[in-house]
């Protein structure tokens, strides 16, 4: 398999070019906050909280939001570090788990009665996490274009332990390069991230505004966490929906068999491909996403296996 080409769509196409960077100094941190998450609230109606991913702006989510406000209460996180947002201070080095932790402890404070959770890329682990460690918090889960273990792509065999030595060498790759370096690295990569050319931009702009650090420690964790043995602990049903397109140079029938296997241990879980589309999926074919959420979102109407 091309593994490659998934790359590609789950947003760690720099893995690919990582190794022509060259050494330098690292980036300077900017200012730290003790918060992990801050949330944009708007609509009225039963409650969502929409997670987005790595080194991206909750504003991935606008569109979709300004359909569903109309009849939900949206919760649009911004995770600690991206996009702009002055990044958390993190001692141990994790980002994902301290951010389904922070979503967890949002639910109680707020007493948000069982939300339903969408969560894409390192936004979709996060919700993976929530779902698994505090199922009784939420009402359904979906997961877009994100896997339970990212090392898979490159490896149908990884472990945690295999995939730590890569893992770690890249973090400090992405910390010893230059901003022109990031500069033309993520221009090359978000042009595989989504084909809307007119999202490009923006997608640009709040990858570079996010934290060095914060992003590198981030895929670090991703690509070391599996979670498949904490998936028979979701009890609530998970949609997966995911992203594909010709390009990627794999047959459909392979790409669908990753993701169920990779799932295969989650209860209720049911799977959806949209087709024509990379890992933006919400920008990518924003129509057909926004058809996909308001059937998850309605509990009267069944989803594909």
């Amino acid at each position: 398999m091309r593994f490659s080409a998934l790359l590609v769509a789950f947003g760690l196409t720099f893995l690919l070019t990582s190794a022509t960077l060259a050494q330098s100094t690292t980036a300077p941190q900017g200012p730290m906050v003790r918060e992990r998450i801050s949330v944009v609230v708007e609509g009225s109606g039963p409650d969502v909280i929409l997670i987005p991913g790595l080194a991206s702006s909750r504003d991935v989510w606008r569109g979709l939001a300004e359909r569903l406000k109309q009849s939900h209460r949206l919760h649009l996180v911004q995770v600690a570090g991206f996009a702009g947002a002055p990044a958390a201070h993190n001692p141990q080095g994790l980002v994902v788990e301290p951010t389904a932790t922070a979503v967890a402890d949002y639910i109680e404070r707020e007493h948000l009665q069982v939300p339903a959770v969408i969560g894409h890329s390192l936004g979709g682990e996060a919700a993976l996490m929530l779902g698994a460690r505090h199922p009784d918090r939420v009402s359904r889960l979906m997961i877009v274009d994100a896997l339970p273990f990212y090392s898979l792509l490159l490896d149908p065999s990884a472990t945690s332990e295999k995939a730590t030595p890569g893992a770690a060498a890249f973090r400090a790759t992405l910390l010893a390069a230059t901003d022109a370096q990031m500069r033309a690295m993520q221009s090359a990569s978000i042009a595989r991230l989504t084909k809307t050319e007119a999202a490009r931009p923006s997608l640009l702009d709040a990858s570079l505004r996010s934290d060095r650090p914060t992003v590198a420690h981030a895929t670090y964790e991703l690509m070391i966490s599996d979670l498949r043995p904490e998936l028979n602990r979701i009890t609530v049903p998970v949609h997966v929906v995911y992203a594909y397109d010709t390009s990627y140079g794999i047959p459909t029938n392979r790409v669908d068999a990753m993701f169920r296997s990779a799932y295969a241990a989650t209860p209720h879980v049911s799977f959806q491909r949209i087709d024509g589309s990379y890992h933006f999926v919400m920008l990518d074919q924003p129509k057909q996403f926004e058809r996909v959420v308001i059937d998850f979102l309605s509990p009267t109407t069944p989803v594909k296996r």
